[in-house]
């Protein structure tokens, strides 16, 4: 029987983004970049990590308390072996409604069809620009797009629909290239979204000049292809959307930065070690890994994640803009997804 929890703000648990490993094949310096994470980096340890079945186990906690959408991100998940064996354990939980997962598509075309059989909801593929020196540079591996767009293609085929392509811009690095990766997708019934970029962790070097704003986004791709707003698909869903007026397709532009979505915020994130989250911008995780092994019952997990989100205050988007100093040290978007 599912029960309905809130925070303090009154916002209910509804979306749950699990982190399956802590490392990715790449370096994208506003998340992982090479300068810290090198050969010498040490990641988690197998044993620290959650299994299948503990991520399973804790996930049908979850959606007894509310949570109806699910979604494995990393790292890069498609790195963690077998993954569509996890992908199989969760889409047998009844009450989720949307099982998805983000990834950064470079091992995509050879796994699409596993997760779709595995039951694989829809994908997500970060894709910053179809510029091959821009996206090299973005993703710090020298990789080129053409893999990812191999595994956006092979997506599609196979059913992994409808596919979201998620961009950061970056002034100065790939706002110039915004247009052309819109247009690239406009009439496939894929929706390009872009992103502000965000203070996420504590070693991305963010500052606020480098964010393009989303009315600035909006504009430069209304001059080339007429976009109109429309309504949001559901509440709290944190896309801006837009269609363009042809009847082309849509976008989504995220604007957490400039108009932060805090107050409709249901998620709840689980790192790769079994820490809880309730803010991608959170600097403490509720640990229940640690209670997980050591035999506590599922009646006792709930009543702990109850608490967590009971206790929720999160709302650090809304607050930045008012921080006269950088808020306190925040976990970092490798080790909790995006």
């Amino acid at each position: 029987m599912k029960q309905d929890v809130k925070d303090t703000l009154g916002r209910a648990i509804r979306d749950l983004r699990i982190s399956v490993t802590d490392r990715c094949n790449f370096r994208c310096p506003y998340c992982m970049p090479a300068e810290v994470y090198g050969a010498r980096y040490k990641f988690l340890p197998k044993p620290q990590l959650l299994t299948f079945e503990e991520i399973a186990r804790l996930t049908k906690l979850f959606v007894d308390l509310g949570v109806t959408k699910v979604r494995l991100t990393g790292g890069e998940p498609l790195i963690r072996n077998n993954l569509e064996e996890l992908v199989s354990l969760l889409s047998s939980i009844q009450g989720i409604q949307d099982l998805t997962l983000t990834t950064n598509g470079y091992l995509l075309a050879g796994k699409a069809q596993a997760l779709k059989d595995a039951g694989l909801s829809r994908i997500t593929v970060s894709l910053d620009s179809l510029d091959d020196e821009v996206f090299k540079k973005m993703n710090g591996r020298n990789f080129g797009p053409k893999k990812v767009l191999e595994g956006i293609t092979k997506s599609a085929e196979v059913g992994l629909t409808p596919i979201k392509i998620n961009s950061v811009v970056q002034r100065g690095v790939n706002d110039h290239t915004i247009v052309d990766l819109a247009t690239y997708f406009r009439g496939t019934g894929h929706i390009v979204r872009f992103i502000e970029f965000m203070d996420v962790g504590n070693i991305n070097g963010w500052k606020l000049d480098q964010v393009v704003n989303a009315s600035d986004i909006a504009s430069r791709i209304d001059e080339k292809i007429p976009i109109e707003a429309i309504e949001p698909n559901y509440p709290g869903e944190v896309a801006l959307r837009y269609r363009y007026k042809d009847g082309s397709g849509e976008i989504g532009i995220i604007a957490s930065v400039t108009k932060p979505f805090c107050g409709a915020c249901t998620r709840a994130r689980i790192s790769t070690d079994g820490n809880v989250f309730t803010c991608l911008f959170g600097s403490v995780g509720h640990n229940l890994r640690q209670p997980l092994r050591s035999g506590a019952s599922d009646e006792e997990l709930k009543a702990t994640i109850k608490q967590i989100w009971g206790r929720r205050t999160d709302q650090y988007s809304e607050e930045r803009a008012s921080m006269k100093e950088p808020g306190p040290k925040k976990v970092e978007m490798y080790q909790i997804g995006g």
